[in-house]
């Protein structure tokens, strides 16, 4: 049975003391319940199933001094919560039919809304996540001690679970009285938040729980797969502490729990290597050596995650190069000329691509991180050297060409960068190089530089047109004009005169006739 499945089937029993316990289960379960659960509350009279549903309500809509009566006599009484949460609480031991609850409209009221429901054994089945909550009196643990036993149902039971490990993850690791902000995260599924200790203290909490397979896309192989995308929080761990092991600063974990996918990490702070104009030159230049220092030092790639497991990086073969790029094709060309592709160009621009990456897998391979840029430096000016750059958002990483991670800086989807900028920092970057190995290739590395940064460019372009079309994320779309500069920079290079002939006959707009 798998994690998730046990989750949906595991009791979670806990003793709650007093009446001050119940409260506090209450305050926990709001923090997870979301608009279309339901919290079914069973159990004899006394048993504690108004005063649990009165810590939720108070605590959903932000006022611990709300009156909350119980809706016997109501059957049925909606709360406005914070945002755009809302909570119903209904008590139908009077119910007398299955036709009384459409007169009160609970499926409508309920539809959009938290359900707190007692007597939960009168609804009609349901679907959809439902947690089931039996409580009981429990003399043997003390006068007012009651057992709550908990089940969770379409997916809440997941969710519970996850919640629970972070709790108890956060005492155990001194953060249990922390405050909790959310950080603006990424496009993924991660989130994060920011912790503060009553002490000042600060660290953040990085939520990725495990990920499932998504549908086979090619080759009975999901996107995750053919791509090599990291689906858990071990990929996260190895290459942190590969990288702090080098000298580098990737945050120090101050707490994991790596099968719930929670890790608590130190707060490296938030002071970009970039301002209102565009990359920090200083801030730049320390930011390409630690790329010259990763790539000039012998990397292993099997990297240890905890006692007896192991993270082996992926390479970054030819099959992901091509399908990202494959993004173009199937999302931006349709988005900026309003048809599909014909099969023939789709088939002609894989074998563009294919021939200007031959050769590629053959060179020299490193820890490429995948998204070193911007968002995931952080500039640490109390430290020294190389230290003084954070680097955050590398569970992705792989083994691939060390030009790779050298275009994601220069090129920059977010940042401006000119030609004149990005050709001082390669400048930078090959000296660097060249004080660990006399024998560092230039040449051969700007060809790589341009096919990777090109291939980067056509991913991204992709990306963020399904980000708008597909996820309803029309942001992005503000940086494809800088995206769709730095390809026609990439396509002037001899190494893509195959690739640019096609943009030039397909997509004529990412080949302007004077690039």
């Amino acid at each position: 049975m798998d994690q998730e499945g046990m989750a949906e089937r595991t009791p979670w029993e806990i003793v709650l003391p007093d009446e001050s316990a119940t409260e506090d289960l209450g305050r926990f379960l709001a923090e997870i319940l979301r608009p279309g659960d339901l919290v079914a509350l069973s159990g004899g009279l006394g048993g504690g199933k108004t005063t649990l549903a009165r810590a939720i309500i108070r605590d959903i809509v932000g006022d611990p001094e709300l009156e909350v009566p119980s809706p016997t006599f109501t059957l049925v009484q909606p709360y406005e919560g914070r945002g755009d949460q809302a909570v119903v609480h209904a008590d139908l031991y009077r119910l007398r039919g299955p036709d009384e609850l459409v007169e009160l409209g609970f499926d409508e009221l309920t539809e959009r809304a938290i359900a707190l429901v007692e007597w939960p054994d009168r609804l009609p089945p349901r679907h959809g996540p439902t947690l089931a909550i039996d409580l009981s009196l429990k003399p043997e643990f003390g006068d007012d001690a009651r057992l709550a036993r908990l089940i969770g149902g379409g997916g809440l039971g997941d969710r519970l679970m996850r919640a629970r490990a972070l709790r108890v993850l956060l005492d155990r690791s001194g953060w249990g009285e922390a405050e909790r902000t959310h950080m603006q995260g990424d496009a993924s599924s991660r989130s994060y938040e920011r912790l503060t200790n009553p002490d000042g203290a600060k660290a953040v909490l990085m939520i990725s729980p495990p990920k499932a397979d998504g549908p086979p896309v090619r080759d009975g192989k999901p996107y995750s797969a053919i791509v090599h995308l990291a689906e858990s929080v071990h990929a996260f761990v190895a290459m942190d502490r590969g990288l702090r092991a080098l000298g580098l600063s990737a945050p120090k974990i101050l707490g994991e729990d790596l099968e719930a996918g929670i890790l608590i990490l130190e707060d490296l702070g938030s002071e970009p290597v970039i301002d209102q104009n565009g990359p920090r030159p200083e801030r730049y230049a320390e930011a390409v050596k630690v790329l010259a220092r990763l790539h000039g030092t012998t990397l292993p790639a099997v990297l240890p995650v905890a006692e007896g497991r192991d993270h082996v990086l992926p390479p970054y073969d030819r099959e992901a190069l091509l399908f990202e790029a494959e993004l173009l094709p199937e999302w931006y060309a349709p988005f900026v000329a309003n048809t599909p592709l014909v099969p023939e160009a789709r088939a002609s621009f894989v074998a563009a691509w294919s021939e200007a990456l031959e050769g590629l897998e053959s060179e020299a391979r490193t820890w490429t991180l995948r998204d070193y840029h911007s968002p995931n430096l952080i500039w640490l000016p109390e430290r020294d050297g190389i230290e003084r750059i954070g680097v955050i958002d590398f569970q992705d990483a792989v083994l691939g060409h060390p030009a790779y991670d050298v275009a994601s800086l220069l090129q920059d989807a977010r940042v401006d960068a000119s030609a004149e900028f990005e050709l001082r920092l390669l400048g930078l970057y090959a000296r660097e190089r060249k004080l660990r190995d006399a024998e560092f290739d230039m040449q051969g590395f700007a060809r790589a530089y341009a096919v990777l940064a090109a291939q980067r460019a056509t991913k991204i372009l992709g990306i963020f047109a399904r980000l708008d079309r597909r996820d309803g994320k029309p942001g992005y779309l503000a940086h494809l004009p800088r995206i769709e500069g730095y390809l026609a920079r990439n396509l002037a290079h001899p190494a893509l005169a195959g690739v640019r002939a096609w943009y030039a006959e397909h997509l004529p707009r990412l080949c302007p006739a004077d690039s």
